[in-house]
């Protein structure tokens, strides 16, 4: 009997999250990852500027406190009522980490983010997932049923759609025995966010980023916010695995763009104004799409299939999400770039389209 790789039969075995490509080349249309295409706040090339690079010798503040209070200065809310981490995906890692302990399964759409049903499968959180309507929004009556938490992004991604408030708060009332995550990675663009809820229900956690409104997805800052008490047993499992998680940099420079209001509120503007006119030009080539309220447009070609409009734009080095995959293979993903990139978009398409 051979003993060799035994150690294997231990491994704990995922099939991984895999995110869009980056291209090495320079000479892209990168329109797959739903980067902002605009610079961050201004007040951050100054932090870069100012920096005393001695200060690199040393630990990271563990509380983040330069740029929690910048946060909650912001948001108006209390330092203990926030919680941050390196991208909204730590910080959803941890709230997985935290609250999703029950045998009972934890609910999410069977359209949304990809990364839910690995960090279950890496935690060995059992799920279930849930259809969407027709309409590709959630029906709250299926997060009415026994479970061990309920996640789901709004507006949802991949598809862009934003549910209301109102539907947000009719499954967290019904689910006082589970903590509800509500993802607004793309909230900034036009949705309205339902952090004021966290007021009024302690089971809710509202999770968001610097990614994408903020332009700063290279520095990975995400934040939660609950009540002081949800916020506290999520650092008490961070402490737990690494107290020195966010760098120094990261905190000035996320304070800093915390804390310039008109150039996040310009930059979204432009990125909302493309997205409409973006819209307007993908329905006279003929693609069909729900209403996105994201930095990114989901929509379904009808000359030919998604997957060869995929391919042949990547031809010419622009860059789409696609998967090859049910339920969602006949779609795109197309973010929203500056004026000039989504032009070259559109002259692409027609050449594909109508080639």
């Amino acid at each position: 009997m051979s003993f060799a790789n035994k150690w294997e039969e231990n491994v704990r075995r995922v099939e991984p999250y895999v995110p869009g490509e980056q291209p090495k080349e320079t000479d892209v249309i990168k329109l797959n990852t739903n980067e902002n295409p605009y610079p961050p706040a201004p007040a951050v090339r100054e932090v870069l500027d100012s920096f005393d690079v001695s200060r690199m010798r040393l630990y990271p503040t563990p509380d983040a406190d330069v740029l929690v209070e910048a946060i909650a200065e912001r948001y108006g809310l209390k330092k203990g009522q926030i919680f941050v981490g390196v991208g909204s995906d730590d910080v959803i890692s941890m709230a997985f980490m935290t609250f999703f302990g029950s045998e009972k399964p934890i609910l999410f759409p069977n359209i949304t983010y990809s990364f839910y049903d690995v960090w279950a499968e890496v935690y060995r959180i059992p799920y279930e997932t849930k259809p969407l309507r027709s309409d590709m929004t959630i029906d709250p009556e299926d997060y009415k049923v026994p479970n061990g938490g309920i996640i789901f992004p709004n507006p949802n991604a991949p598809t862009g759609v934003l549910e209301s408030v109102e539907m947000i708060e009719e499954i967290v009332k019904a689910n006082p025995g589970s903590v509800v995550m509500i993802d607004e990675a793309y909230i900034d663009f036009g949705g309205e966010s339902c952090l004021p809820l966290i007021e009024k229900y302690d089971n809710l956690l509202v999770i968001q980023t610097y990614s994408k409104s903020r332009s700063m997805a290279g520095m990975r800052i995400g934040m939660a916010f609950g009540s002081e008490k949800l916020i506290a047993y999520m650092n008490d499992v961070k402490f737990s695995v690494n107290s020195y998680t966010m760098n120094t940099v990261t905190q000035l420079c996320g304070a800093a763009s915390m804390k310039d209001e008109a150039y996040f509120r310009q930059s979204v503007q432009k990125i909302i104004d493309t997205r409409e006119s973006s819209k307007e030009r993908l329905a006279e080539l003929g693609f069909s799409f729900p209403d996105s309220k994201a930095n990114f447009i989901f929509a379904s070609p009808s000359k030919k299939s998604a997957g060869e409009v995929f391919s042949e734009l990547k031809k010419r080095r622009i860059y789409v999400r696609w998967w090859d995959k049910p339920l969602i293979r006949d779609y795109l993903r197309i973010t929203v770039g500056t004026p000039e990139e989504m032009e070259r978009l559109f002259t692409a398409l027609e050449e594909i389209l109508n080639g």
